[in-house]
């Protein structure tokens, strides 16, 4: 009769814990590259003019300049509003100079952002203009 050797516990519980490593770091990366995807590519573009008349850097952790445009089709009537982000601080900058004139805000739109910690909405404003 003869008597088969236990398994070894330790090799197991090792590859185990090698596997389990692997793929966490896998999920990061894939989790990392979407990020870098969706912050790179941008869905549209385009331009909007109004009034900004909110302009302000939020977050508990993540600060973002964040802000709303007025935008006023028809004097008198009620403006629909834009809400968007910028991530560049001369841009912010740019922003906080022309407060209360007429702006033209050029923009990227970015969809399928994972977190509010890029900004808060998926317009990142990439340059102003005063408009006369």
């Amino acid at each position: 009769m003869s008597v088969s050797p236990a398994p070894a516990a330790p090799r197991s519980s090792k590859k185990w814990l090698v596997s389990l490593i692997g793929f966490f770091v896998i999920v990061a990366a894939l989790v990392a590259a979407y990020t870098w995807l969706v912050l790179s590519w941008s869905y549209s573009n385009g331009e909007r003019a109004g009034y900004v008349q909110k302009f302000s850097k939020k977050g508990w952790l993540c600060k973002t300049w964040e802000g709303e445009l007025a935008i006023v089709a028809i004097p008198g009537s009620l403006p629909e509003i834009f809400r968007f982000t910028v991530r560049d601080e001369k841009v912010a900058t740019d922003i906080n100079a022309v407060m209360g004139k007429r702006v033209s805000l050029t923009y990227d739109q970015h969809v399928g952002i994972p977190t509010t910690c890029f900004g808060e909405t998926g317009y990142f404003v990439s340059q102003v203009h005063a408009v006369e």
